[in-house]
């Protein structure tokens, strides 16, 4: 049950005064639906309510307050005009400018003769200095503007003095809450007490309280890191207490498909296999990330931990986003599963019902070893004989509880999600807290380095003509396009519109497109045609980032590559590089280009390592915008910064584990502080893994 002495923040929004009917939805869309949120609703910048003698002499966009007197109203004479008043400081006359306001409104707020402190950016029009929608303060019933005041997100129909009367009778209701922070950790960070913080943080006294190292602001950061944190630390030992199946294989399935290979394996995937093994023989459920770069082999450790269940006499399933990459898998697999004797089997929404109903009897009996599949394998009719391990691939694809159904039509299942995204190490632990980590580093041998290139569209002409010579030397090549069809607001290439073009410079029988829009089966033939090599050009959207694989592809072309993500441009070039012959990538870009579009593609030339990649492009794009990352799991975040704040992460997740390894029930006098704190932050399920909650 949540604490009694927080019941006032979580009281109604619509409990804060200016919050009504009508401007609740507004509230909304900042966030605050309860009277918490508001307390927690960060101001984005600060303004300066010291009063100024005059605007006289104040430059263009300054913000500021001054007191002056209304001496007209000037009502426009046209419709759609703004309505001007013209005010006097006492040095200057100045415009205040309203665009559709109510006239009444007006006369009423800003009555001739009387003076108002007014606060608000100053703008010149025809030399003229004026002052558009200023916050407007009557000397007879409000104090004058003093100090700094904050400022708040701002949403069509919301005033700043709206949103700020109500952030203020929020704070009005925040109770003193017992202490949850070590003592001498607050001490070396010198952060004030919660109370302290959350008023300082709407009472900023400079620019710099916004900052995010502010004491205040990274004391009230790392109280969210650490619920989060704590929360999956409670996760992850309720999983470390349920009960698992221990799954030990004698090798011989595993020593069959190592033998056949024509390569060995890398060190990182020995290692991934080895501590997956070693996860397995253990009576706990098996939660693990296998994390790897473009290349790095993931789906064969994932295949060999799928053959330890088999060995042990169970059955293993891996669940694929969609029909393409799981029927991508299931050809790969099958060479592996040959060469270990396992019988394989595919499930998709689309199969047939005779074939459909043919392979759920098939699992039910325990004829079929490994099963690859979409969501399919998780509906009802799903049933297996001794499913003992669940491989999740494009797990940001997924939901947590999907993971968990398919894990579910075992008797504790062991789980391993595969991620072909590398994630920088902040987000990881954002996201995949509660699951142990593998990475794999390394790429097979044999790899070569793709040549990667940046090309202005204006050379269009000449890479066409280079792209002929490759052709007819028999090459294969990728062609992506960021949009399917042609745009009326955005002068990028369309994937049709390019298709046509290339059929005519190369050939109607040498071009084949696939995008998401497409019916499953036209996507498919021509994904198979270019796999087979009857069509030598695939163009495509972004349909092919993960997946795919044709070897014989050495030539990527990315229209407009400054339109698309780091991450996601690395995901794209990591098509092609997957054999022996040497590859390219040419980042075709329409100029001028901007800093960041420039030190983006600049950093794609100079590394192929994914990690590192990952880690400038939560630089430059920030966490939100990271792909995938939203369907991620990443928390919701009001005030940690995960891209400032990353070591406090890091942090956290230390605290996280010794505060439960000393207080596992969370029961001490902090520990029972720690449990307001996870209240506080809507972290209620977490509570409920505690034995005595």
């Amino acid at each position: 049950m949540r604490p009694e002495i927080l019941f006032p923040l979580f009281a109604d929004a619509t409990t804060l005064p200016g919050v009504g009917p009508k401007t609740a939805p507004l509230f909304e869309k900042l966030g605050v639906t309860k009277v918490g949120d508001a307390v927690f609703l960060p101001p984005t910048g600060v303004v300066d309510r010291r009063v100024q003698p005059s605007v006289q002499g104040i430059l263009e966009g300054t913000m500021l307050c001054v007191k002056a007197s209304v001496v007209s109203h000037h009502p426009p004479r046209r419709p759609g005009a703004p309505y001007r008043i013209t005010v006097n400081d006492g040095t200057l006359d100045f415009m205040l400018v309203f665009f559709r306001p109510t006239p009444e409104w007006l006369n009423r707020i800003l009555p001739v003769g009387e003076a108002r402190y007014l606060c608000g950016k100053i703008e010149h029009y025809d030399g003229i200095a004026q002052m558009p929608h200023p916050e407007v303060f009557d000397p007879a019933t409000e104090d004058a503007p003093d100090g700094f005041a904050p400022i708040y997100p701002a949403t069509a129909g919301l005033g700043q003095k709206v949103i700020a009367k109500a952030v203020r009778a929020a704070l009005g209701t925040v109770p003193k809450l017992p202490e949850w922070q070590d003592a001498a950790w607050l001490a070396k960070k010198g952060w004030p007490p919660w109370n302290a913080a959350v008023a300082a943080l709407h009472a900023p006294d400079g620019p710099m309280t916004l900052e995010a190292d502010d004491p205040g602001r990274e004391r009230l950061a790392y109280d969210e890191l650490l619920s989060h944190q704590l929360a999956l630390a409670l996760i992850r030992a309720k999983r470390k207490r349920s009960k698992g199946r221990v799954s030990v294989g004698d090798g011989r399935l595993r020593k069959r498909v190592l033998d056949s290979l024509p390569f060995a394996l890398t060190g990182a995937q020995e290692r991934a296999i080895a501590v997956i093994a070693k996860d397995m023989e253990t009576p706990e459920r098996m939660l693990r990330l296998l994390q790897g770069d473009v290349g790095a082999g993931k789906t064969l450790v994932a295949f060999m931990a799928m053959l330890i269940a088999v060995e042990a006499g169970g059955q293993a399933a891996l669940m694929a986003p969609t029909e393409i990459l799981a029927r991508q898998h299931h050809a790969g697999l099958g060479r592996l599963a040959e060469a270990a004797g396992v019988r394989l089997a595919i499930l998709t929404g689309k199969d047939k019902a005779a074939t459909k109903r043919e392979t759920l009897a098939a699992l039910a009996s325990g004829e079929i070893d490994v099963v690859v599949g979409t969501h399919a394998l998780f509906q009802k009719t799903v049933e297996f004989r001794d499913l003992r391990m669940a491989v999740v691939d494009e797990q940001h694809r997924f939901g947590v509880d999907q993971r968990n159904e398919l894990a579910d039509k075992g008797r504790g299942a062991d789980i391993l999600v595969m991620s072909a995204t590398p994630i920088p190490r902040t987000l990881a632990l954002a996201s995949y807290g509660d699951m142990d980590v593998s990475v794999l580093d390394e790429k097979p041998p044999g790899r070569q380095p793709i040549d990667t290139r940046m090309v202005s569209l204006s050379r269009y002409d000449d890479i066409i003509e280079n792209l002929r010579k490759a052709l007819d030397k028999g090459a294969r090549a990728y062609w992506i396009c960021p949009l399917v069809e042609e745009s009326d607001t955005l002068d990028v290439a369309a994937a049709e519109d390019r298709t046509r073009v290339l059929r005519h410079a190369f050939g109607e029988d040498r071009v084949v497109m696939a995008h998401g829009r497409q019916a499953p089966g036209e996507k498919d033939a021509s994904m198979e045609a270019f796999r087979t090599g009857a069509a030598q050009v695939l163009v495509a959207t972004t349909v092919v980032e993960v997946g795919v694989d044709v070897p014989e592809a050495t030539i990527m072309v990315i229209e407009h590559a400054e339109r698309f993500g780091l991450a996601q441009l690395h995901q794209l070039r990591g098509r092609v590089g997957r054999g022996a012959a040497r590859s390219s990538c040419v980042l075709l870009y329409q100029g001028p280009l901007g800093d960041t579009a420039r030190e983006r593609l600049g950093v794609l030339r100079e590394t192929e390592d994914g990690f590192r990649i990952a880690e400038e492009d939560l630089r430059l794009r920030g966490a939100g915008d990271l792909l995938g990352v939203k369907q991620a799991g990443l928390p919701r975040m009001r005030l940690a910064d995960l891209e400032v704040h990353g070591d406090l992460m890091e942090v956290a997740r230390d605290d996280a584990r010794l505060i439960l390894n000393r207080d596992e029930d969370l029961a001490t006098e902090r520990g029972q502080a720690l449990r307001v704190l996870l209240y506080l932050m809507e972290r209620d399920e977490s509570v409920r893994y505690l034995k005595s909650a």
